[in-house]
């Protein structure tokens, strides 16, 4: 029987508030270290941080509020929408250069990220296939082939930007949706052998990824050079020792730790709240993406139940992709920190997915 409550489910939406306000307050933390930079002004970074913040809130309930089935019959319109916004940024004057590479759109005042909308649109769309092939997930037909083909695509479309960690996080999490499905371990296999050698094309013809590679295999023992993030990244976590310095008594996050408020801004954590805290931080993404499981197993349809794994799986895998960059278990990747790191466009997104999946609890089976 389905619940006619219509009421969000309280265990996610604590969930999603405390992570939120949990990671605005180390954001504002870590932004005290953009006093010690020229050119970057504390007070417009947090002031559009705020923005963001409100925008993504809205999106929130504006999103908790919309019947999730809507999503299923746009699917298509909302999958070719971010498609065609990523191509806007192969139009020079619209692309905006930061880091090496063209990630961002310009338009006036405003820029965004577009590939974050894609990550969305991707886990909607394939939802929407899972749902009309049903029980033939199975067959290589109806599975693994259609989601080569879509990878294949976005693949290029990504690559092309210099965007490797976003492809990677978006092919992982559409295995992991199939694989929910009813998709075999052996076509699963199969889907890991294609993503592996596009990972080994990557680093090898882009010198950046290859840098990153050699530099998280040699240890990082350029200290000065290569390996200088990575090793501040170390020294900052590590100097917050099991309970932290306290709150806004980072001393790294001064002209040390490159990026504090962007990739580095788990080590601004650790250093003020220690390991203790850390792991508090783990905790709560933990405990956000096992409620949208709990509210996926509960969905009335396969839609719901997988846009649901989808979001889940985004915000585990990005974020641990960053928490473990940071810690040296991984090469360093440009991947933010969901819900902390400074980034408008990642802000307003995650919490526009997660309304969504308050608005599939609210149908969910009693």
């Amino acid at each position: 029987m389905v619940s006619h409550r219509l009421k969000i489910d309280r265990f996610f939406l604590f969930s999603v508030g405390a992570l939120t306000c949990v990671g605005f307050v180390i954001f504002l933390s870590a932004s005290l270290g953009l006093l010690t930079q020229d050119g970057v002004s504390f007070g417009t970074v947090a002031i559009k941080q705020i923005i963001s913040l409100c925008i993504g809130v809205c999106a929130f309930f504006v999103f908790s509020h919309v019947k999730y089935t809507y999503l299923r019959k746009s699917a298509l319109f909302i999958f070719i929408a971010a498609i065609a916004i990523n191509l806007l940024l192969f139009i020079p004057s619209l692309s905006l250069f930061h880091g090496g590479a063209a990630r961002w759109i310009n338009i006036g005042p405003l820029s965004f990220q577009p590939s974050e909308f894609l990550k969305i649109a991707f886990i909607i769309y394939l939802a929407t296939w899972i749902q009309f092939v049903k029980d033939k997930i199975s067959q290589l037909k109806f599975g693994l082939v259609p989601y080569l083909v879509i990878s294949a695509i976005l693949g290029g479309l990504l690559l092309a930007q210099s965007d490797t960690d976003t492809f990677l996080i978006i092919t992982s999490t559409g295995v992991v949706m199939l694989l929910v499905a009813g998709m075999p371990i052996k076509h699963m296999a199969l889907a890991g052998i294609a993503l592996a050698l596009v990972v080994v094309g990557v680093v090898m013809l882009r010198p950046y990824a290859y840098q990153r590679v050699q530099t998280f295999l040699s240890g990082n023992s350029d200290a000065r050079g290569a390996g200088y993030q990575i090793n501040q990244s170390l020294i900052t976590i590590g100097s917050g020792g099991v309970s932290g310095r306290g709150f806004g008594q980072s001393v790294q996050k001064f002209g040390y730790l490159p990026q504090p408020t962007d990739d580095s801004i788990f080590a601004v954590a650790g250093e003020e709240f220690g390991f203790i805290g850390s792991s508090l931080l783990v905790i709560l993404y933990i405990l956000v993406a096992a409620s949208a499981f709990r509210i996926a197993s509960k969905s009335p349809d396969i839609f719901g139940g997988m846009v649901a794994v989808g979001i889940g799986i985004l915000i585990i895998t990005e974020s641990f992709l960053n928490m473990s960059a940071m810690l040296g278990l991984i090469p360093l990747s440009g991947v933010p920190l969901l819900f902390v790191s400074h980034g408008g466009t990642a802000l307003i997104i995650i919490l526009a997915a997660t309304g969504i999946v308050a608005n599939i609890s609210k149908y969910s089976k009693s």
